[in-house]
């Protein structure tokens, strides 16, 4: 009889506490442990006693179990995985994604494009904020939900030196090919979001046989922000929200209007969230005014 009182609390609890599939099988383990106990308080009662102590246990388990599981449940982190890009803005609005969604946030960062290779091998994911051509090909592959797609912002390129060196003239597009063939060096990152746009612009320029030997590529923009940081590149070109924020880097200034470009971002659901709900109050967040606020200081710009 043990197994089947057993059985229909946890059905019980379930269904009244709401708890998302993903997360059944770890709290049926621990309420399996607590009516252990109830079983063995009751198995060593008087016979007399047992019907009465039925009557009031079982009940007040089963609503303290409610409780526990809403509360568990509740805090289970919310994965996502975010662009180098957004890091800046993402983590200054941590906290109150947090206190939005009622759930820690378990934060991954890279480059979209690491990070599209991360979801190939394991999809187990609540949220994606990425640039609008990974998140399209998340869609594509099934792996986040269409409808869920929700405009986050974009970032421009901009130019960054070492800290305390003189910033060069990058105002207009022939001050910016003056100043890129004159540099000993220049640095961005090979899975970087605007190296495509960088090499076609440079060739636009009429200039990229002549920097192909100055290029040096890095696995993301902050290794290669820290080459020019401890002087072994003199530029680095990527987003300026990668830039402002690096250490021992001073940003020059962003690439002339004519020659500008930007890189959108977004966010979406994944297929598989075990935290659906959550997932969409962040994404509810994120595209609303608060995040909205917080998005020029970092290098951005609403959309």
């Amino acid at each position: 009889m043990e197994p089947k009182t057993s059985d229909t609390l946890f059905r019980f609890t379930i269904e009244t506490a709401e708890i998302e599939t993903a997360e059944i099988e770890p709290l049926r383990y621990r309420l399996g442990l607590a009516l252990e106990t109830v079983s063995e308080d009751f198995r060593s009662a008087p016979a007399a006693k047992k019907s009465g102590f039925a009557m009031r246990s079982l009940p007040a388990l089963a609503a303290l179990t409610v409780l526990f599981l809403q509360t568990g449940a509740a805090q289970a982190p919310l994965r996502v995985l975010a662009s180098n890009g957004v890091r800046e803005v993402v983590e200054s609005l941590q906290p109150q994604c947090e206190r939005a969604v009622g759930r820690p946030l378990a934060m991954q960062y890279g480059s979209s494009s690491a990070l599209l290779q991360t979801i190939a091998k394991d999809d187990r994911f609540d949220v994606a904020i990425l640039t609008s051509e990974a998140l399209g090909q998340l869609v594509k592959d099934a792996k986040v939900v269409a409808s869920s797609r929700v405009t986050i912002a974009r970032a421009g390129i901009g130019v960054g030196v070492r800290r305390g060196a003189p910033k060069p003239d990058i105002r207009t597009p022939d001050a910016l090919k003056q100043t890129l063939l004159k540099a000993k060096s220049i640095a961005y990152a090979q899975d970087g979001a605007s190296r495509v746009y960088l090499e076609k612009m440079f060739d636009r320029l009429g200039i990229g046989k002549d920097l192909k030997p100055k290029i040096i590529l890095e696995q993301g923009s902050g290794a290669a922000g820290a080459r020019v940081a401890n002087g072994n590149a003199e530029l680095i070109m990527t987003l300026i929200s990668e830039i402002l924020p690096m250490q021992g880097v001073d940003f020059a200034g962003p690439l002339p209007a004519q020659l500008q470009s930007y890189v959108s971002f977004e966010a979406g659901l994944s297929t598989k969230a075990a935290g659906a709900e959550a997932g969409k109050m962040l994404l509810k967040f994120l595209a609303g005014p608060a995040a909205a606020q917080a998005l020029t200081p970092k290098g951005m710009e609403p959309r």
